[in-house]
């Protein structure tokens, strides 16, 4: 898949983003996805950042590849798919992953496990998921809300991964809904507890993913915390949205979810749009179809199971194929492959010369949903500090949530 020339670029507005003893050349992070960003995903990710950071004359890490976040009590415990989700290739750096967690002494020893058995070298706290289970037991982003809980854990975090030089970041929400804001707040007390960057999905957990993110949140966050990078998320389906939010902003980088589903070429066009180049791909259906082979092979040998690896490549397929010409049927017999060799002879009925679709791709795309009630642990609003019983509740997080 080539890169190639469509419309002008803007000029680099940041510099190299620097995440502790780590310089990451296009500013640039790859959101933690619960069943997405696996190995096997940041690995194709990885490789089309490469060709973006090639395209502006560049060369080292091109962005920050987090992986999908792991429970701290279960890493704590050594689960053997937990063990097997902080697994990285050999070339993977910096080796990041994204711990969730709402005990400080239970964050505190697995943070340690990854550092004393060099297992990591960038950490990451979840502090954003809205997921009714996670916040129901006030955790994910629920959890600013309780300034001593939270304080505690980013400082305990920071303290055992700091003898290795392993940096430590947050990541969040601007906070429960519109009456119960957390994220300026929390960006302060992260940033004095020695955190290497604050990232802000500008939605509250109320929105989950609808609506539209408000990135004049990052602004106000960017213009509080000074000392260390802030990073913007949310509605970042494309290059120039990723430009135009740090000159909306200032922020001194992005965090991409969605926008990079069944788009990994996403990353080519953002290092080289950070870069000050104006490349970018605009992929056939048949170089797209190579692209969804490949992950599906990475799939293969993260699960050492084919049919694992073609059920995973499942949900991806709508992804991939968006705005592209393809038949409810094709789609539908795509949507329940079961082998490599089915992969192949479904795509082979496709018109690989079909070209990119244009605005039928573009967009939006991954959950969206709409506006809900959080759910949250009983009298949970009614402190900024953790009594007895929201102690009791977080208690029992940990040992209910395993993924988000």
């Amino acid at each position: 898949m080539t890169a190639t020339t469509v419309t002008a670029a803007p000029t680099a507005l940041v510099p190299a983003l620097q995440i502790g003893r780590h310089t990451i050349e296009s500013p640039v992070v790859l959101a933690p996805m619960a069943g997405i960003t696996n190995r096997a995903f940041r690995k194709l990710c990885r490789e089309y950042g490469d060709l973006g950071l090639e395209a502006g004359g560049a060369s080292g890490a091109t962005s920050l590849y987090v992986s999908e976040m792991i429970t701290s009590r279960a890493l704590v415990e050594r689960s053997p798919e937990t063990m097997r989700l902080i697994e990285h290739d050999p070339d993977e750096s910096p080796r990041s992953i994204q711990l969730y967690g709402v005990d400080p002494a239970t964050v505190a020893a697995a943070v340690r496990l990854l550092v004393t058995e060099d297992r990591a070298d960038h950490i990451d706290l979840n502090f954003g998921c809205p997921v009714p289970k996670v916040t129901r037991k006030g955790g994910g982003a629920a959890l600013p809300w309780k300034r001593d809980l939270f304080e505690a854990i980013v400082t305990s975090a920071v303290r055992e991964a700091s003898p290795y030089a392993v940096p430590v970041t947050v990541k969040m929400r601007k906070g429960i809904d519109d009456e119960h804001l957390t994220y300026l707040e929390a960006g302060r007390i992260a940033e004095r507890a020695g955190v290497a960057a604050v990232a802000l999905h500008g939605r509250t957990a109320s929105q989950a993913y609808s609506g539209e993110a408000d990135w004049s949140a990052i602004a106000r966050l960017k213009e509080a915390v000074r000392s260390v990078p802030v990073l913007g998320n949310g509605d970042i389906w494309s290059a120039e949205d990723a430009v135009r939010m740090v000159q909306e902003t200032g922020c001194d980088g992005v965090v991409v979810g969605r926008g990079c589903l069944g788009r990994p070429w996403l990353f080519t066009d953002l290092a080289a749009a950070f870069a000050g180049t104006s490349a970018r791909v605009r992929p056939t259906l048949g170089e797209v179809l190579a692209t969804m082979r490949r992950h599906t092979e990475y799939l293969v040998d993260f699960y050492g199971d084919e049919l694992k690896a073609c059920r995973d490549i499942r949900k991806h397929i709508a992804w991939y194929l968006k705005g592209f010409p393809a038949g409810s049927s094709v789609r539908h017999q795509l949507a329940l492959v079961d082998s490599l060799e089915s992969l192949d002879r479904l795509a082979a009925g496709l018109d690989p010369t079909a070209p990119w679709p244009g605005q039928d791709a573009e967009g939006q795309r991954g959950r969206a949903g709409s506006p809900r009630r959080v759910a949250l642990p009983d009298g949970w609003l009614e402190s900024r500090s953790l009594d007895d019983s929201a102690r009791a509740e977080v208690a029992q997080a940990e040992l209910s949530v395993s993924g988000g």
